[in-house]
């Protein structure tokens, strides 16, 4: 009964067999092997997107940080949610890569509204040289709320952003979640739909370490190798990044997992909404954000469920406290059961 973290879960044994197999022997370095070239064309091959510049980079925070640092001068400022991982679990390191740019916060919630990301961008650029620039507004699919955005919604988001000129980022860590949700191709959650620079991620979904990072137009590619080797994020044995990708690309199984992931948190949802529990989530995926009675909590976690609170549990045992529940590709139907057992006797 694990729900802390996708970050928490087993790596799929398929990416394990692909990094055995790739230890065969030797290659050349930086991405030069063959089976890193490979996975450069298979990823441009599902996103539809034949002339994009692919990069390989150890973790989320890198992808997101390279790509900004690509779209954003250090004068600039990058439009996003108050609770995006840029701003809230990244310690400063878009600010850092930037060279200084700073992030100016849209709305209030998880997912941004057009309306507001019009006005904070036209709030900018109105102070001359004592303001920012307006830089590149930066989108999280699934948002930190575990809210899946639809492609309407996206697509107003972007369109925002190209009315005043600005490239748009997707933080994709949970994009392969986004994609089942929503039942559309990499291609139509990406570029389709105005995005400059998409960050399509395995480490939440069953890989050991690695994040691809999409660049739809090579023109805006050419920073990002010296950034990434500037900024010590470039591997030398880099098939040991390719070899989890090229597993991640095999029969779709980035696709596996995600619905095996989204699947239990459909049946958490149901359960927990069953059972009259407020699930503050509108539109999930395998990220379930609920409220429920402290009493309730401190019951289900001292008989060994584990997540986050997002409330301390100090207070009248009867008010209500927010958590998280986050599914990952290898949590089974029975410890979903068994959880919701739990707080079905708790309540």
């Amino acid at each position: 009964m694990f729900f802390a973290s996708d970050n928490s879960g087993p790596v799929a044994p398929q990416v394990l067999e692909a990094l055995a197999r790739a230890n065969d022997g030797y290659a050349p370095g930086y991405g030069s092997d063959t089976l890193s070239e490979q996975v450069v064309e298979r990823l441009r091959a599902l996103f539809e997107a034949p002339e994009a510049a692919v990069y390989l980079v150890p973790t989320g925070t890198a992808a997101n940080v390279l790509s900004l640092a690509c779209l954003c001068p250090p004068y600039a400022t990058v439009f996003c949610s108050p609770v995006a991982h840029i701003q809230e679990d990244e310690c400063n390191a878009p600010e850092f890569y930037t060279g200084g740019a700073k992030l100016t916060l849209v709305g209030d919630g998880d997912r941004m509204r057009p309306e507001a990301l019009r006005a904070a961008i036209a709030n900018e650029e109105t102070r001359g040289v004592h303001g920012p620039l307006r830089g590149p507004v930066s989108i999280t699919q699934v948002a930190e709320r575990g809210n899946v955005y639809s492609l309407d919604a996206l697509r107003a988001l972007t369109d925002v952003a190209r009315e005043f000129g600005l490239p748009v980022h997707l933080d994709g860590a949970r994009f392969s979640n986004a994609a089942v949700k929503l039942g559309v191709t990499p291609a139509e959650m990406s570029w389709k739909i105005g995005v400059d620079i998409c960050v399509f991620g395995g480490t939440k979904n069953g890989l050991m370490g690695v994040e691809a990072v999409l660049i739809f137009d090579p023109a805006k590619a050419a920073e990002f190798e010296l950034r990434r080797k500037r900024g010590a994020l470039l591997f030398s044995k880099h098939r040991y990044l390719a070899a989890q990708m090229a597993a991640y690309l095999d029969g779709d199984l980035w696709h596996d997992l995600a619905s095996r992931a989204n699947a239990r948190g459909d049946q958490l949802v149901q359960g927990l909404k069953g059972m009259g529990v407020a699930v503050r989530t509108e539109a999930h995926a395998n990220v379930v954000f609920f409220e429920m009675p402290r009493r309730v909590h401190r019951a289900v976690q001292e008989a060994g469920a584990v997540y986050h609170l997002w409330d301390d549990l100090e207070g009248p045992g009867d008010s209500p406290a927010l958590a998280r529940l986050v599914c990952d590709w290898s949590l089974s139907p029975k410890a979903v059961s068994d959880f919701l057992d739990l707080v079905g006797k708790a309540l």
